[in-house]
C-alpha cells in the first residue's frame, strides 16, 4: 500500500527546493556555516542534487534539493520522488510556495516513489513522508495512488498467479470494496451468450476464457471502460519467439489500467454510471486452438479472417465493444496493450490514443499535461481502412506489409463501436523499462490519470 500523508499537526523537517539559477542567493541567503556547508558539498542546485543540513546537535535539520533548470524540469516529471528516496526517516514539509500544478505533481510523486513489488521480495521501506502542501487535495491523490499501485501490482504478477481466474478475482476484490456489481460470463458459456472472438482466443488453454462485467453508480453519464486482459500471450499457433514473449505477462495492462482507474473514479465518489468490461483469456497452444487463415463470425455479425494469431488482443476486444456499444454510453474508452507498432512509433513513455471527436482529444490531451501523465493523439487514418478488409471476410486481424501497425489495429476496433456518440482508443505499453523518479522499473499505469483529469469536461461532471 502507499504510505499517506504526514499528520498535519507533526513536526517537520523543511526541504527546501532550489532551482540553479537561484541557487547563488540561496548559498548567500543562508550565510556563515550554512552557507559554508553547502559550498564545501558542492551544491549548485543540479536536478536531482539533495544536501542535508546539520542542525546544532549534527542531526539533520533541514535538506536543500536541486530542482536544475527549467529546461531540465521540463524534459521529466516527478523530480522531487529522488528526495523522498534519499531523505532520512520522519516528516518532512516543502519550504516555499510551488504552483498548484506543481504541488500535486510533487506530492504525487512523493507517495509513488513509495511503491515496491513486495508479493515475492521484500523491499526496504521508505521512511521520508511528506507533509502536504497547501492547496493540495490529499484525499484525491490518495485514491490517484492507490489506482496506480493496483494497476502495477496486477501487471506485476507473473502469468503464474495471474490468469483469468485471479483477473477476476481482483476485479471481484474491487468491486466489493466499492459496493459495484460483477457479472461473469465463462468458458462454455461466452459462446451461449454470444461472445466467439473471447471464447475462440482462449479455449485452448485450460484456465477458462471469460468476460468480466463489473458496473457502478446508479446516475449521470454513461461510461464504459473495456480492458484488454490477455493474462499470457504466446502468440499461439504462430508461435512468438523467446525474445518476445519474455514480458507477456504484461498483456493484460490494458485490465490492469481501467481497473486503477475505475478505482480512482469509484473512490472519488463521481457522479456517473460505470461499466468496465474485461475479456480475460489466456492465449495458448493446443490442438483446439484458433488458427491461421480461420474466420471468426464476431459479436457484431462482422466476419474476421485470422492472419496471425497473435494479433489476438483487438478480437477479444472487439467482442468485447460491441457489447459497449449496444448500450450506447456518452463515452466509450479502451485499453489495451496492443501493438508492438504503437511502442516503436511513440516509445515508452507516452501514451497513444486514437479519437475522431476534436474536442474530446483536446480535453484529454490538456488532462495528461496538467497531471503529469504523457499522451499523444493519433490518427485514425481513413485511407488505411482498406488495408484491414482481406476481402474473404469482412476484416482481416493482421493486414499484411507491416506498416501503421497501430492505425489499423484502432481502425479494426472502431467498426464494432457504430451507435456510441464518442469513442477514445489507447495503445498503452504499461511497462517502464528503466527505472525513473516515481516509476521503477516494471509494470506501470498510463493515460488513467490524464482520463481522469479530462472527465468533468468530457462528461459534464
Amino acid at each position: 500500500m502507499t504510505p499517506a500523508f504526514a499528520d498535519p499537526g507533526a513536526p517537520s523537517r523543511p526541504l527546501h527546493l532550489v532551482a540553479m539559477d537561484d541557487c547563488a542567493a540561496f548559498v548567500a541567503a543562508r550565510g556563515g556555516a550554512g552557507g559554508r556547508w553547502l559550498e564545501a558539498n558542492g551544491f549548485t542546485g543540479a536536478l536531482g542534487q539533495l544536501c542535508l543540513l546539520p542542525g546544532a546537535d549534527g542531526a539533520p535539520a533541514a535538506a536543500v534539493f536541486g530542482m536544475g533548470s527549467a529546461g531540465e524540469r521540463s524534459r521529466g516529471r516527478f523530480h522531487l520522488a529522488k528526495a523522498a528516496q534519499a531523505l532520512p526517516e520522519g516528516a518532512w514539509h516543502l519550504e516555499g510556495d510551488l504552483p498548484a500544478g506543481a504541488a500535486e505533481e510533487a506530492a504525487l510523486g512523493w507517495l509513488l516513489s513509495a511503491y515496491h513489488f513486495g508479493r515475492y521480495k521484500a523491499g526496504k521501506a521508505q521512511g521520508a513522508v511528506l507533509k502536504l502542501p497547501g492547496g493540495v487535495d490529499g484525499a484525491r491523490l490518495l485514491a490517484i495512488a492507490e489506482g496506480e499501485v493496483l494497476t502495477r501490482d496486477l501487471i506485476n504478477t507473473p502469468a503464474s498467479d495471474m490468469g483469468p481466474d485471479e483477473l477476476e478475482a481482483a476485479a471481484r476484490g474491487l468491486a466489493k470494496a466499492h459496493g459495484a456489481r460483477v457479472e461473469v460470463t465463462p468458458g462454455d458459456d461466452l459462446l451461449a451468450a454470444n461472445f466467439p472472438m473471447i471464447h475462440a482466443v482462449g479455449r485452448a488453454s485450460p484456465r477458462a476464457p471469460r468476460l468480466i462485467d463489473m458496473r457502478w453508480g446508479s446516475a449521470g453519464p454513461r461510461l464504459t471502460l473495456v480492458g484488454k486482459g490477455v493474462c499470457f500471450d504466446t502468440g499461439g499457433l504462430d508461435l512468438k519467439p523467446a525474445a518476445s514473449m519474455g514480458l507477456m505477462k504484461k498483456d493484460m495492462g490494458g485490465a490492469a489500467t481501467v481497473l486503477g482507474l475505475a478505482h480512482m473514479i469509484m473512490a472519488l465518489g463521481l457522479k456517473l454510471r460505470l461499466r468496465v468490461l474485461i475479456p480475460a483469456v489466456e492465449n495458448a497452444v493446443a490442438g483446439n486452438a484458433y488458427r491461421p487463415q480461420d474466420i471468426l463470425t464476431s459479436r457484431k455479425g462482422l466476419t474476421v479472417e485470422i492472419n496471425n494469431t497473435d494479433a489476438e488482443g483487438r478480437l477479444v476486444l472487439a467482442d468485447a465493444l460491441a457489447l459497449a456499444d449496444e448500450e450506447k454510453p456518452d463515452l466509450v474508452i479502451s485499453m489495451a496493450t496492443l501493438t508492438g507498432a504503437a511502442r516503436v512509433a511513440v516509445g515508452p513513455d507516452l501514451a497513444p490514443y486514437y479519437c475522431d471527436d476534436d474536442g474530446v482529444a483536446a480535453a484529454i490531451a490538456a488532462g495528461g499535461a496538467g497531471v503529469a501523465d504523457p499522451v499523444w493523439r493519433m490518427p485514425f487514418w481513413e485511407p488505411y481502412e482498406a488495408m484491414i478488409e482481406p476481402g474473404i471476410a469482412d476484416l482481416d486481424n493482421a493486414p499484411s506489409g507491416g506498416m501503421a501497425g497501430s492505425i489499423t489495429a484502432a481502425l479494426f476496433l472502431r467498426r464494432f463501436v457504430t451507435d456510441s456518440p464518442r469513442y477514445v482508443h489507447f495503445d498503452i505499453y504499461g511497462w517502464q523499462p528503466v527505472a525513473a523518479p516515481a516509476r521503477p522499473k516494471g509494470g506501470v499505469g498510463q493515460g488513467a490519470r490524464a482520463l481522469l483529469a479530462a472527465l468533468p469536461e468530457l462528461l459534464g461532471l
